[in-house]
């Protein structure tokens, strides 16, 4: 090799590696590698490797849909407070799901900026981008949620605050299953979209589908009894009751958007 290193020398080897093998470790290379420098010979491929595809974008991403699922899980206690009328702790609960909410915008500002236009990806930077606002619209609509009911200082009937707050559960379970699927992200991203990890996402999507559909057959059952009481209520009230019913279920709706959007990147 001219008067350079010897052919022997590890740095040499792992440039020569590189260059010539960079899909597959080759054996009889590993086995010429001191002991003291095969031991970091995953960080220099791993480093060479992230010049070309980039680090991962994923973790943001993940940190973002823990955030929008803190502020779906707080409109439990929130409600909890408002069928005690303990209008202080609906305040403090407000107050966390208005921090929660911004802290996303502030997440997905972030995101936006550090996803890359120059590095390659196994899914585009676009799909990524949506997915995130898609998760986002969980924390906006726990905001205007718990806005509107705190705004108007609105009464959960008490002939239907069981259901109601059941219901308020179920729709944060569903956002919950949501966040589980963003989990797996990292492991999906890192297998390209495929294999064991794209076949675990699908069943928590399919998880996540049972869920938004008993959410679905709450809502009717409650709206229902709703009805029944709707004359015994000053008019605005029942309207605006009707109101907050739907923009709750809007939660397991917009989850179950999210498992959804990943599915369409696993099967393109």
């Amino acid at each position: 090799m001219g008067g350079g290193q010897p052919i022997n020398h590890p740095e040499v080897m792992i440039g020569w590696h590189i260059r010539k093998q960079t899909q597959c470790l080759n054996p009889f290379f590993v086995a010429r590698i001191p002991v003291s420098t095969a031991k970091n010979l995953g960080n220099v491929v791993a480093g060479y490797f992230s010049k070309i595809f980039g680090d991962s974008p994923v973790v943001p991403i993940q940190k973002h849909g823990e955030i929008c699922y803190k502020a779906a899980r707080a409109l439990v206690k929130f409600f909890a407070a408002v069928a005690e009328g303990d209008w202080k702790a609906v305040h403090k609960h407000r107050e966390t799901i208005v921090a929660l909410e911004n802290e996303a915008d502030d997440f997905k500002r972030d995101i936006r900026s550090q996803i890359s236009t120059g590095v390659m990806m196994p899914v585009s930077r676009e799909d990524l981008l949506d997915l995130v606002l898609l998760q986002d619209k969980i924390a906006n609509r726990a905001r205007d949620i718990s806005g509107l009911v705190f705004g108007r200082k609105m009464q959960i009937p008490a002939a239907i605050k069981d259901q109601m707050l059941a219901y308020v559960g179920r729709n944060v379970d569903a956002a919950k299953k949501a966040r589980s699927t963003i989990r797996e992200l990292d492991d999906l991203y890192e297998a390209g979209f495929k294999g064991k990890e794209a076949s675990l996402v699908e069943s928590l999507v399919d998880e996540l589908d049972l869920i938004e559909n008993e959410t679905d057959d709450m809502q009717i059952a409650i709206r229902a009894d709703l009805m029944k009481i709707e004359q015994t209520l000053p008019p605005i009230e029942a309207m605006f009751l009707y109101r907050v019913i739907e923009m709750i279920g809007d939660i397991a709706d917009r989850a179950e958007v999210v498992g959804r959007r990943l599915e369409v990147l696993i099967n393109r």
